[in-house]
């Protein structure tokens, strides 16, 4: 090729690519979502049936893109949707959409072409397509599979869920350490059956035992004829198959890790996680425990309505016993209340300073307990921290409204009103921290029923000390 023809061929695929990003540019808005009108258009197509309008307006999105096009049409227009692009729903696709979305859509499927997609699927992403579907559906699924894939899958769905043998990929790539760099990196090129993507080689004893890893990096560099176990590092770390996502993921932030080798019961190496699989069990945890915090169950807006309402009506349920409780509690002051009005004025301040004072201090503890920074080891440290954070706020905050309190109804409200705050706060800060380690230690997940103890605590509190210290000070009779 001569030089004039490279360059010619140069500039054709930079102006395609220049075109290729104009298109992308028309589909999408500044954050990268889809714009409204491209979606509105794709909707108005499947309404028209006129699949061939739909293909091309898709055609040009990248597999993530067309996930979240999903999401963003109505239920009933996602099979449509699915049979007018055809050959564009690739297992990438398949695998970056929603769970719920995905089980959906696999539903409806027949198995043989669920089978054949879950084939072309990492086997972590293909366990994802099916974990969630009945045992009748996966059992059809898993026998239109080939033998090695079958048995790789249901190995897998063996293990707990959310354990690193349901994230775990196995495919990876091991060899003997008495290998040289050399003998490696004719290996890796002869082989055609190597993962798609890798970043390590592990490195193993004759058990299949784990003994060491070799980046790719440290590979290219170092001349042919040096022994692997020169240069491969022997410290590693060792995700047990068992081992909850969550922990693992854990490991991977604090270690810096890129993968991992994942080991069975007798230590052997059976498969891998790699970074990308973390970032997304770091995602789904995080939301996962905003949630929980809210009561709001998994908080998924493609969640079934039945299970949306299962989720969260249990909470508001709680939510009323507690309320209740706080109710009683006035209850047993209402004839104070009815000589001094400015109590009943005055008392949900209290209640509501301390229930955002415990919000505070759970949230951090629930963080704290999750990323395994609060342990058996450090707790009555943490709770000694948190309790002289919460005197310092109930001070400034009580100084404030006692003052406030005292120049529109009296220095005596001020005072009372003051001390209840900080007695509230101080509460907050203790149930703020003792009721998530509670739960821990009752091996429960601190962020499901918290903040339902914690607003019990500090509502009831905070009304008990308002009223009660109004009494005692004589106030009213």
């Amino acid at each position: 090729m001569t030089p004039e023809q490279l360059d010619q061929d140069l500039a054709e695929e930079t102006t395609a690519a220049a075109e290729d990003a104009a298109g992308e540019n028309d589909i999408h808005d500044e954050d990268n979502r889809l714009r409204s009108e491209y979606v509105r258009k794709v909707r108005d197509a499947l309404r028209d049936e006129d699949h061939d309008a739909v293909y091309e307006l898709v055609e040009p999105l990248h597999p993530a893109d067309i996930a979240d096009l999903f999401e963003l049409t109505d239920e009933d227009e996602r099979l449509k949707l699915a049979g007018a692009i055809r050959d564009l729903m690739s297992v990438e696709v398949i695998a970056e959409l929603n769970d719920y979305v995905r089980e959906l859509l696999v539903e409806e499927l027949p198995p043989d072409i669920v089978a054949d997609i879950a084939e072309q699927l990492e086997t972590d992403d293909a366990v994802a397509m099916i974990e969630d579907l009945d045992a009748e559906d996966q059992q059809a699924i898993l026998a239109e599979l080939d033998p090695e894939d079958r048995a790789a899958i249901e190995s897998a769905l063996a293990y707990p869920e959310e354990s690193a043998g349901r994230l775990m990929s196995r495919e990876f790539v091991a060899v003997p350490e008495h290998l040289t760099v050399g003998d490696l990196i004719d290996f890796l090129r002869e082989s055609r059956d190597l993962p798609t993507e890798f970043w390590e080689v592990f490195i193993v004893d004759p058990r299949h035992h784990p003994i060491g890893t070799c980046a790719l990096s440290w590979v290219l560099r170092a001349p042919r004829h040096i022994q692997l176990a020169d240069v491969m590092k022997r410290d590693q770390t060792l995700i047990p198959v068992t081992m909850d996502q969550e922990e693992a993921a854990l490991r991977f932030m604090k270690y810096a890790l890129i993968s991992a080798a994942v080991v069975d019961e007798s230590g052997r190496l059976v498969g891998q996680i790699t970074a990308d699989d973390v970032a997304h069990v770091i995602q789904e945890e995080a939301g996962e425990d905003v949630m929980l915090l809210s009561g709001a169950g998994e908080g998924d807006i493609n969640e079934p309505i039945g299970e949306a309402y299962s989720a969260r009506v249990r909470w508001l349920v709680a939510n009323l016993g507690t309320a209740l409780l706080a109710s009683f509690i006035i209850s047993l002051f209402g004839g104070a209340i009815e000589q001094l009005v400015a109590l009943a004025v005055l008392m949900p301040i209290v209640a509501s300073i301390g229930g955002n004072a415990g919000t505070q201090t759970m949230a951090v503890s629930v963080r704290a307990i999750a990323m395994n920074q609060l342990t058996e080891t450090n707790t009555w440290r943490i709770v000694w921290r948190e309790i002289r954070v919460a005197m310092l706020n109930g001070a400034t905050v009580a100084a404030l409204v006692g003052l406030a309190t005292a120049v529109v109804f009296s220095p005596m409200l001020g005072l009372v009103i003051a001390a209840a705050t900080i007695i509230n706060v101080f509460t907050a800060g203790l149930a703020g921290v003792l009721v998530p380690v509670m739960f821990d230690r009752l091996d429960q997940d601190p962020a499901v029923a918290s903040s339902v103890f914690v607003t019990m605590i500090t509502d009831s509190m905070g009304f008990f000390a308002f009223l009660g210290l109004a009494v005692a000070s004589g106030l009213v009779g």
